[in-house]
């Protein structure tokens, strides 16, 4: 731990990166964290952020889940002010735009980075957000997107250097070892700077590394000879400790073999998957074997299938039926298994999803998995709130109204606290929610797996009289892995260094 004035402001610092997947948001959540154990007040920022992975506000707005887990490291409740702009891909060409948590319409790819003309200053948005959230919390602690050296971009960057400039934030640069190049990497992002903003870059950390720590000292005094910019820690990779991400880049590398003595989960994986992280809870459970597929013969072997948000229900679902897992969907739910629908995947188990005006795209309608008698109807006003029912808190992110088909009664999954009634429920082994993060609430983890019991080797299994361990937390666990990855970044990083650079002369000491 540090020894100093807590009191004392510190410069805002902010995570830059070599390139897209270094590990610039699990740095800054180990920074949120340290400073919170340090006695600071900090708070995330990302300027702009591109992510299907979203996460409701407690005031019913949205912003990226990135800095949404930064907050919860840092211990503070999350806000739109720490990521003022969010782009949520809806092609390879589009994108939905949130500013401030609420969405303002679709816009183009290239017109969005040469939006000279626009009618909105996004630069000013992004810097006012900022500058109220940098009233509140001390220190900022923000982060870069992709690389720095995409020099292309330059005059309309709103996250990397020139967003460092206006924060006057003293700027890391991380790079990635593990994928190779690193000194070309890291040289070649501050070269490429202008004399002006090569001046902000105040120190380098190297991420990823494998092996021998003592192999690199020789490279680490090279690196800080041709950057002229100390190198302020060596991070080794780890696989031990569990943070939300928002990239799924690594989902599909999941182990797909069904395991005995546990409940198989498949989650389906569809082509704009969004909120993923809705799964980790489950990942964790000692109970559960996860894995994500769309291969048929994978979601044979599952005892339970959840269908996972998406960004685009009527593509997924028309892709759904083209590759056959809708057909393996149902096939294995006569068979026993059961089937859980959130957001997304909710609406594609239902009769119809209809989309009079267009709101997706060309498909008026499609039929859907037709598991659940309900009918959905697509609209272009979004509901974003957090919510609580009678298992416990989570959020909605949606777009679209499910009500029930025909003369099908209702039949509500859950019962908010606000009067209202969510999802619908044929049986314990067939249901539909818009709440995400309610697998992150043990007893309806509990429910989800009962019908299973008998599959889960030892004392875990829920119900069962034998176990009398506490259940699994999900919520403190997430707390224990924040620990642990601040012990790990401290561990490896100069950080009575770092906090001179971010203005505090006194000096850390271990304890």
């Amino acid at each position: 731990m540090c020894d100093m004035n807590n009191d004392a402001t510190l410069h805002p610092v902010m995570l830059a990166g070599t390139g897209s997947d270094v590990g610039k948001s699990i740095i800054a959540a180990a920074l949120c964290r340290i400073f919170r154990q340090d006695g600071y007040h900090p708070a995330p920022f990302k300027a702009q952020n591109m992510a299907l992975n979203s996460y409701a506000t407690p005031d019913g707005l949205e912003i990226g889940r990135a800095q949404a887990v930064q907050a919860e490291a840092a211990g503070i409740p999350c806000h739109t002010d720490m990521n003022p702009l969010l782009l949520k891909p809806q092609s390879d060409h589009t994108s939905q735009v949130i500013l401030n948590g609420k969405p303002i319409g679709s816009k183009n790819a290239y017109d969005y980075w040469r939006r000279g003309k626009s009618e909105i200053d996004f630069r000013s948005e992004v810097c006012r957000a900022f500058d109220r959230l940098s009233s509140r919390y001390n220190p900022i602690v923000m982060e870069g997107a992709g690389s720095i050296s995409e020099i292309n971009l330059r005059d309309t960057d709103l996250v990397n250097l020139p967003m460092a400039r206006h924060a006057n934030a003293d700027v890391i640069l991380v790079g990635d070892i593990d994928r190779g190049g690193v000194f070309a990497s890291v040289y070649g992002s501050i070269a490429l700077q202008t004399p002006e903003d090569r001046q902000l870059i105040k120190g380098i950390i190297i991420n990823k590394f494998r092996g021998d720590m003592r192999l690199f000292d020789e490279g680490r005094r090279m690196l800080e000879d041709i950057c002229g910019v100390p190198v302020l820690g060596v991070i080794p990779y780890f696989n031990d400790i569990h943070i939300e991400e928002e990239d799924s880049v690594a989902l599909a590398q999941k182990s797909f073999a069904a395991r005995q003595g546990k409940v198989n989960i498949a989650v389906v994986m569809l082509q704009h998957l969004s909120n993923y992280t809705d799964f980790d809870s489950l990942e964790q459970d000692p109970r559960v074997h996860l894995f994500y597929t769309n291969n048929t013969d994978d979601i044979s072997q599952a005892d339970i299938i959840i269908l996972p948000g998406t960004k685009s229900t009527l593509h997924d679902l028309y892709e759904l039926r083209r590759n056959g897992c809708a057909q393996a969907v149902i096939k294995a739910h006569r068979q026993g298994a059961s089937v859980l629908g959130i957001c997304g995947g909710y609406q594609i188990m239902g009769i119809e999803v209809c989309d009079p005006d267009h709101v997706e795209g060309d498909i008026e309608r499609l039929p859907g998995l037709g598991l659940l008698p309900t009918t959905t109807t697509m609209s272009g006003e979004k509901i974003t709130r957090q919510v609580t029912c009678e298992y416990g808190s989570g959020y909605e992110i949606h777009m679209g109204e499910t009500r029930p088909f025909g003369d099908a009664k209702p039949s509500p999954l859950l019962h908010l606290d606000d009067g209202r009634a969510d999802g619908y429920i044929v049986s314990s082994k067939c249901m539909g929610t818009y709440v995400h993060g309610i697998l992150d609430n043990p007893s309806f983890a509990d429910f989800l797996l009962k019908p299973f019991a008998h599959k889960i080797s030892g004392s875990s299994a829920p119900g069962s009289q034998q176990g009398k361990t506490a259940p699994f937390c999900y919520q403190a666990f997430k707390e224990e892995q924040y620990d642990r990855l601040a012990a790990h970044v401290r561990q490896h990083v100069d950080m009575p260094r770092l906090y001179q650079i971010l203005g505090v002369g006194r000096a850390c000491t271990d304890i």
